[in-house]
């Protein structure tokens, strides 16, 4: 049986340009702390959330209003048993045009059903992505979904 990667899509009016300046402003929609640079190539940022996760990510490709790539170099998720599931695996942020929309495509390459973090880690990228980061794009307010 083939293991598949976390992805979820969104379809919004804004333009590719837009969409990747939102992306790359992840304050804006990730919740929890975020100390570094989230915008630059080569860029690393740690991401906390109170005392159940943390992260470090670095920008490792950055393809101005197509794609943008975290490689999480570090990891310490406190709810699993193997704390550091989440290091060595991508995050990817696919930007297209498709029928005159933008349509963004979410994967957490790595995070896969086999892992004991993806039911919980799933759901928060799903609402991360779906609710938070698609209000950023359309509304220019990022919402709190935790």
């Amino acid at each position: 049986m083939a293991t598949t990667d976390f992805t979820t899509t969104l379809l919004v009016e804004q333009t590719p340009h837009e969409l990747y300046l939102t992306v790359n402003n992840v304050r804006g929609w990730w919740q929890g702390e975020i100390e570094g640079g989230t915008d630059k190539l080569h860029d690393e940022f740690i991401y906390r959330m109170q005392e159940f996760h943390f992260s470090k990510q670095k920008l490792i490709e950055l393809i101005p209003d197509e794609k943008v790539v975290w490689l999480i170099t570090e990891s310490r998720l406190h709810f699993t048993k193997d704390k550091e599931e989440w290091t060595g695996t991508k995050i990817i942020f696919d930007i297209s045009v498709v029928h005159d929309k933008t349509q963004l495509r979410f994967t957490h390459q790595g995070l896969v059903s086999e892992i004991e973090c993806y039911g919980a880690c799933s759901n928060a990228w799903s609402q991360l992505v779906q609710q938070s980061l698609y209000s950023l794009i359309t509304t220019g307010n990022g919402k709190n979904v935790f």
